[in-house]
Order: structure tokens, then C-alpha cells, then sequence
């Protein structure tokens, strides 16, 4: 390990320049004070085991025992360390969460969003150091970017980017300036995950961005179309009270990005 004043953390992955690159980023980051490193769970835990940890740096796959494993053993300890999961794919946040892991980190792992995932480590920890009755943390952002597949590489695409979802079976699309991508991921649990960040269900097959729309406008059959830079989206009779109310909750706040909004 590092010295210094800060976070003990433990970096796990098995894959080695991945392991040096996230060590070299976590020894650099303000705030941390050691830094100790593993690159199979087995090790992982007999670190544990040697010394006080208050951080778990964890890729999911890996040979004998994988990350979701390792941080199902680690929140059964009398003080567990704070997991941040540490991977290349989206497809494990769902269940990360849902085991109590404080974020989600995809590679190639940006320096801003390690410095957030710290951030949330040290208020995990002065929250486990206060006890029972203090206020809890703040939820994370979920999902905040999505992995697509482009030409047999991988890039992500930020939710802020997205005008509205399409569903297509347990597929969406995501509709963006540059484009419109192909994630596997049901809607319903996109919806899940965006509907705090101004995503809306208007239809069945549609989630819409609340700053995207420009106007809302009647088609030739008397249905109400949201209107955004990149297209219409349907709003069945069921969602169309409830876009209205979010449009001018929008509005009041002054979240959107473009004027001349109408809603007819």
C-alpha cells in the first residue's frame, strides 16, 4: 500500500493492465491513502482480512469466484467496505445496486467519474462511522450512459444525449443527434432509471426526454405527437395529461434548452 492521510482502498481485477491502470488512477486521486491491489478474489480477500479496507474497487468478470460473489461475501462482514464496481458492461448495474454497491464504473473509467465514485465512498464511510441514525446518502445516478456496439468497437452514449427511447422488443433505441443506437435493455427498466433525470413514458413504445420537446401537435387522426429536433413521438390519450404537467413543471424551472415551446 501508499501512504497518506485519506481512503484505504483495494483495486481487484484480474486482467493486469487494467488492475496497474485503475492502481495508478486510485494513487493519484486526492483524498486516497493507500492503495492495495488484487488480482483474483482469493487474494482480494486475504487483504481484507490483513487490514482495514474502507473501499472495494471490483471487476465482475473474473475466474473462480466473480465481483458479484465477492461483494455478496463482503456485505456480510461485521464492517464492510464500500463496493464500486469497476467493468466494461452496463448489463450488471441492476443487480450491483441491488447488493448495496455505492456506483458503477464502465471502462475505460473517466477521471471525473472516479473522483465522483470517491466522493461516495467518503460519504458511505462517514455514514457507516456515525451509525444507524445518519442521514442516508444520496441515490446514484444509474445508468447515466449506455454501452452500444459501433463496427465491432464499444462507445457509450450519454443519457443527456437522448432525444426519446423506441422499444423494440427487449430492445430499445436510443434516439440522438449522431444517431439512433440498438441496447438491449427493456424499456420498462430504462424508465426506471431515467424517469428522475426528465424521461416520461408517453406510449407503450415511447420514453421521451421532457427538454426535447419543442411542441405538441395533433396528427391527421386527432392524436397528440410530442415534437422534438429529430422526430415525432406518439403520446397515447392515457400519457398525455401527465406529459402537460411535466412540460409546464419544465417550464416553470426553466429546463429547457431551446425556446418556443409550444403545447396546443
Amino acid at each position: 500500500m501508499t501512504g497518506g492521510p485519506g481512503l484505504r482502498v483495494l483495486a481487484v481485477d484480474d486482467v493486469a493492465p487494467a488492475l496497474e491502470e485503475l492502481r495508478t488512477m486510485l494513487t493519484e486521486s486526492p483524498g486516497v491513502a493507500a492503495v492495495a491491489v488484487a488480482g483474483e478474489p482469493i487474494t482480494a480477500l486475504r487483504l481484507l482480512q490483513a487490514g482495514p479496507i474502507d473501499a472495494v474497487f471490483l471487476d465482475i468478470s473474473m475466474p473462480a469466484m466473480n465481483g458479484m460473489e465477492l461483494a455478496s461475501l463482503l456485505a456480510r462482514m461485521t464492517d464492510p467496505p464500500a463496493v464500486v464496481f469497476v467493468t466494461a458492461y452496463e448489463e450488471h448495474a441492476a443487480a450491483a445496486y441491488g447488493i448495496g454497491a455505492v456506483d458503477y464504473l464502465l471502462k475505460p473509467v473517466r477521471p471525473e467519474r472516479l473522483a465522483a465514485a470517491l466522493t461516495r465512498v467518503g460519504r458511505f464511510s462517514a455514514a457507516a462511522a456515525a451509525g444507524p441514525d445518519a442521514a442516508p446518502a444520496p441515490p446514484i445516478d444509474a445508468l447515466a450512459a449506455l454501452p452500444v456496439e459501433l463496427a465491432g468497437s464499444t462507445r457509450f452514449v450519454r443519457r443527456d444525449d437522448v432525444r426519446f427511447v423506441e422499444a423494440q422488443g427487449d430492445y430499445v433505441r436510443l434516439h440522438t443527434p449522431t444517431g439512433a443506437h440498438l441496447v438491449r435493455i427493456p424499456i420498462s427498466r430504462l424508465e426506471q432509471h431515467w424517469q428522475a433525470a426528465g424521461y416520461v413514458r408517453v406510449h407503450r413504445s415511447y420514453l421521451l426526454a421532457v427538454h426535447a420537446v419543442r411542441e405538441l401537435r395533433s396528427d391527421l387522426g386527432g392524436g397528440l405527437l410530442a415534437h422534438t429536433d429529430l422526430g415525432d413521438v406518439p403520446v397515447s390519450r392515457r400519457h398525455a395529461r401527465d406529459l402537460r404537467e411535466h412540460l409546464l413543471e419544465a417550464a416553470r424551472r426553466g429546463a429547457f434548452d431551446q425556446p418556443n415551446r409550444q403545447l396546443r
